[in-house]
């Protein structure tokens, strides 16, 4: 679908981007990887095995990969993979998700928009397919309401994003060059201040003054109004629909050939994860913190975690056209050479699984496999 398309032509104004100078994911945290192989559920000793023992799957402790935290605590994909053994790994950041799956330490991510392009860039379109969505939404420019009132009051602070170059910074840059200010965006200086912070830190960096706002996922957004920051803008009233890829699935293109029954197994337990999601998001709030207290050692407080959760949503669909505009203002920033994206999807597993569940198709926005 190209990017002046009348349903998406709102959503052009403020897209979010995906340089490949920057090899950066939605990420909180460290970019160090943490095995987990504990499941909730157990293979039961009579269940059939499907073509593979076993399906290696990684994915973030953080709320915008809800699918996959509460798919593995409630062992809803154990249920649909019978005898295979579900393993986990759990990850902090996109790059070490990328280069486990190029090394096959997993067969199957959930991860952001911006690793997966860059990885199918720089294999040459060889390492991986999107298969599927997982979440949109979920990122807020939050400030201080002390020194910003209002939009306008932007300009000339300091705000902070994770890094330079991920999804949210040029987000942010691609908002400001909208507003008609300028910044020279290696630097992040000019009329804001963009100041390149680890989502880590930045509710420190909030409280001591170091910056006066952030352009961040959740739970960061959320942390920080935790803190007395004031949403002034969620980035999902820019695009067309207010939906945006935040969270995508990966396979390996190896193990999709090899294991496509397992793959379908896995999508299929993904889709009936997001129904359950839907039909008790309090339940499945609540089941998401457990298995981040499980990784993480410490749950979210309700003040955090509530706000954080309802600005996420669980989807199905890779929402495949935001993914071509995110890539579009990348190049429009001049961050990357324009990316050939043709073949990063293929939905045929996941429309096969949407199909037998009763449900209508997605579309790949002329991305997929020919």
């Amino acid at each position: 679908m190209p990017a002046n398309h009348p349903a998406l032509r709102r959503g052009l104004a403020a897209a979010a981007a995906l340089p490949l100078l920057v090899l950066a994911a939605c990420s909180y945290g460290s970019q160090k990887d943490k095995s987990d192989g504990a499941q909730k559920a157990g293979v039961a000793a009579d269940a059939k095995k499907l073509s593979a023992d076993s399906v290696k799957i990684g994915y973030f402790p953080n709320l915008t990969h809800a699918t996959a935290l509460v798919g593995v605590q409630e062992g809803l994909f154990q249920k649909e993979l019978g005898g295979t053994e579900v393993k986990t790994s759990t990850f902090n950041a996109g790059p070490s998700e990328i280069e486990a799956l190029n090394a096959g330490a997993i067969d199957i991510g959930w991860i952001g928009p911006s690793p997966s392009i860059n990885g199918y860039a720089k294999s040459k379109g060889q390492n991986l397919r999107i298969i599927g969505g997982s979440a949109s939404g979920g990122v807020k420019l939050v400030v201080n309401p002390d020194k910003i009132k209002s939009l306008d009051d932007v300009k000339g602070h300091k705000i902070a994003t994770p890094q330079l170059g991920n999804t949210q910074d040029v987000a942010f840059l691609n908002w400001i060059a909208e507003k008609g200010w300028k910044v020279e965006a290696q630097s992040g200086k000019g009329d804001v201040s963009v100041v390149r912070t680890d989502n880590k830190i930045t509710p420190d960096a909030y409280k001591s003054g170091s910056v006066d706002g952030a352009w961040v996922p959740e739970p960061t957004a959320s942390k920080l109004v935790a803190q007395g920051a004031k949403v002034l803008l969620d980035e999902a009233d820019l695009w067309a629909d207010k939906e945006f890829v935040i969270t995508n699935i990966i396979v390996s293109q190896k193990f999709l050939k090899a294991h496509p029954d397992v793959v379908e197994a896995v999508l299929r337990g993904s889709v009936k994860t997001n129904d359950w999601i839907k039909a008790d998001p309090d339940r499945a709030k609540a089941s998401a913190n457990a298995a981040l207290k499980s990784l993480s050692g410490k749950a979210l407080p309700a003040n955090v975690l509530d706000p954080a959760w309802q600005s996420i949503k669980t989807t199905d669909d890779p929402l495949a056209a935001t993914l071509g505009i995110e890539a579009d203002h990348a190049v429009k920033a001049g961050l990357l050479k324009k990316p050939d994206l043709d073949g990063i999807y293929d939905l045929a597993p996941l429309n096969k699984v949407l199909k037998g569940l009763g449900r209508p198709e997605v579309a790949d926005a002329g991305f997929g496999v020919k």
